[in-house]
């Protein structure tokens, strides 16, 4: 969570971002009455699509979270993902009214990383802007975020996804196209993160997105095509203090059925109660879980990043008993650890994975994304 942000919404994130730039040095002498008080995310809350794929700036932080697996001609493939972040400042308890577009209102923060998973090859680029001038943005009357020239916007019933590295090597230009509905996590309309009144978010994802454009490698363009997912949360304060990272899976079935599971970590090591998933059964239907209603087990294999020295799990057996359903998940491999010192100031290991298993008996087989936060020291954030 699959919040380039899967980011932030813990407010050490934002933090580091404000000192980065030094965007409130002068706040402090403000009366906390005149404070912009962002809105929670609450029980209750109707969506109604395409807009709600907008932006909504009343809500503290929100990103836009693409993951996805394309394939070539050649049979080549490659995982990517491209988020999106705001990351609402609190300026407007300055100037609640400012249009100048040199207002710090929000930050807008972006992720892109390509895994080359024949040869084994991470690549990853980050951006970090305000909406000056119109470098970077999300529009709240219809579907467009960018970040410099990096971009995901509707066109009709589609999204288009475009992002590049700074050298040129290194470019997608997609074309999205649903196969289901967007489908809500959680129930009666938030999806909860803690057991505070707030601590929550509203989430939903587009959960199988047909994807074809075109992939630029080392300066060579080919056509791809393949499977996106596709996550969009916002909300204000979704973590508890004592949480200290997560584990989110994306998993996308040969048999048209979709699954996203989140376990969120405790600073004791215990898992988190508000943890839970959702079943996409093959008609489009969600079907939400309870963390009794599914089993994670780690693999014994695991990887410690050389970058942060963090030690991540390197494989995992999923359960979910109400659907008889197994499932294996491996990494396509294991160095894809994104640490956004540029952006965000986090790390974090997002990377495409490989699904077998069996449902009622029967072979399954998939593809995955997963995140994980919380096993680096440089940071526990996430997209959640």
């Amino acid at each position: 969570m699959p919040e380039p942000l899967r980011h932030t919404a813990i407010k050490s994130a934002v933090y580091r971002l404000l000192v980065v730039l030094g965007l409130l040095a002068m706040t402090s002498i403000i009366p906390l009455a005149l404070a912009f008080q962002y809105q929670k995310a609450l029980p209750g809350y109707q969506y109604h699509f395409p807009q709600d794929h907008a932006s909504h700036p009343n809500y503290k932080t929100e990103w836009w979270y693409y993951t996805g697996h394309l394939k070539t001609p050649e049979n080549k493939t490659y995982g990517y993902e491209l988020t999106f972040f705001r990351i609402g400042t609190e300026a407007k308890q300055v100037q609640p009214n400012n249009k100048s577009p040199w207002n710090t209102n929000n930050l807008y923060a972006a992720h892109f990383a390509l895994s080359d998973e024949g040869n084994r090859k991470f690549y990853f680029h980050e951006k970090l802007n305000r909406a000056g001038l119109n470098i970077a943005g999300a529009r709240t009357d219809t579907y467009y975020t960018w970040n410099e020239l990096w971009l995901a916007e509707q066109l009709g019933n589609q999204m288009i996804l475009r992002a590049d590295s700074p050298d040129g090597k290194r470019e997608i230009h997609l074309l999205l196209t649903p196969e289901k509905d967007p489908i809500i996590h959680g129930q009666n309309g938030v999806s909860q993160k803690a057991s505070c009144v707030g601590c929550a978010s509203h989430y939903y994802s587009m959960t199988r997105l047909k994807t074809e454009g075109t992939l630029l490698l080392d300066g060579k363009a080919t056509p791809v095509s393949g499977l996106s997912w596709m996550d969009h949360e916002f909300g204000s304060n979704q973590l508890a203090q004592n949480q200290q990272g997560w584990d989110w899976f994306s998993i996308q079935c040969n048999d048209n059925t979709e699954l996203m599971l989140y376990l969120l970590r405790q600073d004791n090591g215990a898992i988190d109660p508000n943890s839970s998933g959702t079943w996409v059964d093959l008609n489009g239907q969600s079907h939400h879980l309870t963390l009794k209603d599914f089993t994670v087990k780690n693999s014994s294999q695991t990887w410690t990043s050389p970058t942060t020295h963090g030690r991540y799990p390197m494989g995992w057996q999923i359960t979910v008993p109400s659907q008889h359903l197994t499932l294996n998940v491996t990494p396509t491999f294991q160095n894809q650890e994104l640490y956004t010192k540029g952006s965000t100031g986090v790390a974090y290991w997002e990377g495409s994975a490989n699904v077998s298993g069996s449902r009622y008996d029967k072979p399954i087989a998939g593809q995955a994304y997963v995140e994980m936060t919380g096993y680096a020291k440089q940071g526990v954030k996430g997209k959640l």
